[in-house]
């Protein structure tokens, strides 16, 4: 049996052609997530996070054990000129936040992190084994 697909020459008109101000699908952008890299250099994890648009006092990272934890705070800077009229939007504001895991506890009283253009360095130093301790019995 023959597939039948009916063709409206309109619909890639107006879906391509003019910016729609309304999706009419109801498909609504996702929050954005926080893009990373993380490296192993010998005794330290470094991440790199994009965080494009965020100020410095809106992230705030907290270490536990082997979990990362960043959140930020992307914030909108208004400037509405006179006769515009905004026909589709698709930046993010709110809060954005990312957590994770490494393979190893982070000593957390020798972790920095950098902030410059747009990208957060952190500075992970993984945490000394500590031996396990045999007791003797009395």
């Amino acid at each position: 049996m023959a597939n039948i697909t009916r063709i409206d020459p309109f619909d890639d008109l107006f879906r391509g052609f003019f910016v729609r101000p309304v999706d009419l699908a109801g498909n609504q952008p996702a929050a954005p997530s926080i893009k990373m890299d993380v490296k192993e250099e010998g005794d330290n994890y470094v991440v790199h996070a994009e965080l494009p648009g965020v100020r410095k006092e809106d992230i705030h990272v907290v270490v536990d054990g082997n979990q990362v934890s960043i959140s930020a705070d992307v914030k909108q800077e208004k400037e509405v000129k006179e006769g515009d009229r905004v026909l589709r939007s698709e930046r993010y504001f709110g809060k954005v936040a990312r957590s994770f895991q490494l393979g190893q506890d982070i000593d957390d009283a020798k972790a920095a992190a950098k902030f410059a253009d747009g990208i957060l360095e952190l500075t992970l130093p993984k945490r000394a084994a500590v031996a396990n301790k045999r007791l003797t019995i009395d």
